[in-house]
């Protein structure tokens, strides 16, 4: 008897729904995200005569604990995304109900009638995993240090908008150290002279008599002021503010050495950097969303679908277009988009590829994507064969010199 499984997620519990060949739910059973839970869950399966083997399961993310556990256990796990689930619902009535048990049920017969449609977890090694964890979480703590930035920013615009002239980058170090010892204009009003000297001092600017007249000149410039008491309890403000950006400066570059030290172990690390223009850390960006699985991309255009690199062609009738993919990795589709931006300077073929689409009318943006795309699938040859990138076998209209090929 074939069975399938659907698991509906939750932060406290899961619903749990298993589907016969013939569409009949033969069980449904809440469970916990523990151990017990999962324990419960694998006795359920193997009751109704199921095995890691001869069960797949369906569920609708790649990243919760059930998923790493069923993965363990040698189940073979399909991700599906929640949008499908919800066409797929609609499919089953068009009452517009909705609720957790029923959706693992849907989630079951996803796989009873369309399995082969959908990928299953990639089986990726732990130190890919590994790489994939740093990764994301790197770029997670840029961007709450991006919106930190900002909101410091707001609030000295409240008050302190010299600040800001003095200091246009408020992630400089000379930035933090002098605005906490001067977080409101009160306070920069009796900075000293040899004080700003040895702030900056600390910093490792050194003695520059021209930068330490222009700071103060500038902190003291008349301007507009908030009543002493707000200035006060604005400065607090910006005081707590910039503790949180100098924590998260160092968590960030915790977590880049970190990075770097578990991407240069990976095996695949110097194919990856061997491309023009991927750094340490777009390169480790670049693997960890593409993974170490050598089946999970057969051919390079499911690489570029999955970037989000190649376009979608809609046609209905006489109306025919391409458009952007939306749904896509985003994060991969990011560093794509980087990785064909610093490749302009670094790779000529590379350049005259972007120079020829400019050329057909492509704005830069699109000409990018197009860049990205073939770079993209030129990665996937290099991974396949397990063979570093080579400019000539990159680009074979180049000659040379660096210029297109006549011929």
């Amino acid at each position: 008897m074939q069975l399938t499984c659907g698991i509906d997620w939750s932060e406290n519990r899961h619903d749990v729904a298993l589907v016969d060949e013939n569409a009949k739910v033969l069980a449904r059973k809440k469970i916990d995200t523990g151990v017990a839970g999962f324990s419960e869950l694998l006795a359920l399966i193997a009751e109704h005569s199921g095995s890691p083997d001869r069960t797949p399961i369906a569920v609708e993310t790649d990243k919760n604990l059930i998923v790493v556990a069923l993965a363990a256990a040698g189940f073979t796990v399909y991700p599906i995304n929640p949008r499908a689930v919800a066409r797929y619902r609609e499919r089953h009535g068009q009452s517009g109900g909705k609720s957790d048990p029923g959706d693992a049920a849907v989630l079951a017969h996803i796989l009873r009638t369309d399995r082969s449609l959908h990928r299953p977890l990639p089986v990726v090694s732990e130190r890919g995993q590994a790489v994939k964890a740093l990764a994301r979480q790197h770029q997670e703590a840029i961007w709450a240090l991006h919106q930190t930035v900002c909101r410091l920013r707001s609030v000295l615009l409240e008050f302190y908008p010299q600040a800001l002239q003095a200091f246009p980058n408020l992630q400089h170090r000379a930035a933090t150290a002098v605005l906490s010892a001067a977080p409101t204009p009160a306070a920069a009003e009796e900075l000293t002279r040899s004080q700003l000297i040895g702030l900056l001092k600390q910093c490792g600017r050194g003695h520059h008599p021209t930068l330490v007249e222009k700071i103060l000149a500038t902190l003291n410039a008349p301007a507009l002021r908030q009543p002493i008491r707000v200035e006060h309890v604005l400065g607090h403000a910006v005081t707590g503010l910039i503790g949180v950006l100098v924590a998260m400066q160092q968590a960030v570059d915790g977590l880049e050495a970190e990075l770097d030290r578990e991407f240069s172990a990976h095996p695949q690390a110097g194919i990856v950097r061997s491309a023009p223009g991927l750094g340490p850390i777009l390169a480790a960006r670049v693997l960890a969303e593409i993974g170490d699985d050598p089946t999970r991309f057969t051919t390079a255009d499911g690489l570029r679908a999955f970037a989000g690199t190649a376009p979608v062609t809609m046609a209905s009738g006489r109306s025919r277009y391409v458009k952007a993919r939306k749904v896509r990795n985003k994060r991969l589709g990011d560093a794509c988009h980087w990785w064909a931006f610093c490749a302009l300077t670094r790779s000529p073929g590379a350049r005259a590829h972007y120079d020829r689409r400019r050329a057909a009318g492509d704005h830069h943006n699109a000409a990018l994507r197009n860049l990205a795309n073939k770079l993209l699938g030129r990665m996937w040859w290099c991974l396949r064969n397990n063979r570093p990138w080579d400019e000539n076998t990159a680009w074979p209209t180049m000659t040379d010199t660096g210029k297109p090929s006549t011929t």
